[in-house]
């Protein structure tokens, strides 16, 4: 056996079972995959996979005990790989990172910057989703670092670790009429439109649980995964904006707005971060890591990562 039928069974997996599909992603022949696995199969003596003719159905029972020992033997490959890249280039290499807009906009801009100052020979790479993609990503070796507020403690395979708390703010012209007011309630705010986040982006799952929770129905005008174009709209009329604090900059660009903190209206949100599971991390992995929050050291996430950390450390 081999790593190379390691992998196209690895990744027939992924395709759904479409070895057409698997042959174009490793850049193969669809019979040259086949043949692959088959032989594999009967090196084990198992069917990975169930056929009718030629066609793959489904994984069999002794399949998904193999498939789960070659994601252990794949993931181990990767970091030997990562190992060599670091000890033979311990101040070069790729940061890969995945987030969403309003990280990749508003939080990372600085830390990235003080990365490169401390590691000039790193590039970066930045690659924005929701959520749930940026999940995907750092489990799919995409990214080594995983940052959003949803989904990511979601799943077994990651390591997360809390990275700051943060507030929605309400955002509306200075003329508005709850502008003035000195409590905004639920109630007020379900009387307006409302211009926010999409469902899965940003914390928007904390402000419908408060209306729901007061038997509420807001109007929500306008949904959008970027802040500047949630006051955009604002700036238009169109309604009253919530928005996560840190797209509220101090900066001038927001003097025609006002912002008012509403956290205890929709609670607190805590953005994380997410590593994949037993991976090997480089020393600037750790550094980024630092350098996003002074809750994280790279004690702290070894510790994570080898499950040796306890409840109140976190």
């Amino acid at each position: 056996m081999n790593l190379h039928q390691f992998r196209f069974v690895q990744e027939a997996v992924r395709r759904n079972l479409n070895l057409t599909e698997t042959a174009r992603a490793l850049h193969t022949s669809q019979p040259g995959v086949s043949k692959a696995i088959i032989e594999l199969e009967e090196e084990l003596g198992v069917e990975i996979f169930a056929r009718h003719g030629k066609r793959l159905k489904r994984v069999t029972e002794p399949g998904e005990h193999v498939l789960k020992s070659i994601e252990l033997i794949m993931r181990e490959v990767g970091n030997l790989r990562r190992i060599g890249e670091q000890y033979s280039a311990q101040d070069s290499g790729t940061l890969s990172i995945a987030t969403t807009h309003s990280q990749a906009r508003y939080v990372l801009p600085q830390s990235i910057a003080r990365l490169r100052e401390a590691f000039p020979k790193v590039n970066v790479s930045l690659h924005q989703g929701s959520p749930d993609q940026v999940a995907r990503m750092v489990l799919d070796e995409v990214a080594e670092i995983g940052i959003a507020t949803e989904s990511l403690n979601q799943y077994d395979d990651l390591v997360t670790l809390p990275c700051y708390e943060w507030q929605h703010m309400l955002v509306m012209p200075l003329s508005h009429p709850l502008a003035s007011k000195e409590h905004i309630t639920l109630e007020d705010l379900a009387l307006e439109p409302l211009i926010t986040y999409h469902p899965s982006f940003s914390g928007r799952t904390k402000v419908d649980q408060a209306f729901a929770a007061k038997h509420l129905h807001p109007r929500i005008a306008l949904e959008a995964i970027d802040a500047d174009v949630i006051k955009t709209y604002v700036r238009l009329g169109l309604g009253v904006g919530i928005v996560a604090e840190m797209a509220v900059k101090e900066d001038g660009s927001n003097s025609d707005l006002i912002a008012i903190p509403a956290g205890a209206l929709f609670g607190i949100n805590i953005a994380r971060v997410a590593f994949k599971r037993s991976a090997y991390l480089r020393n600037f992995v750790y550094k980024f890591a630092e350098l996003l929050s002074d809750k994280l050291n790279r004690d702290l996430i070894a510790k994570a990562m080898t499950g040796r950390l306890n409840d109140d450390e976190v």
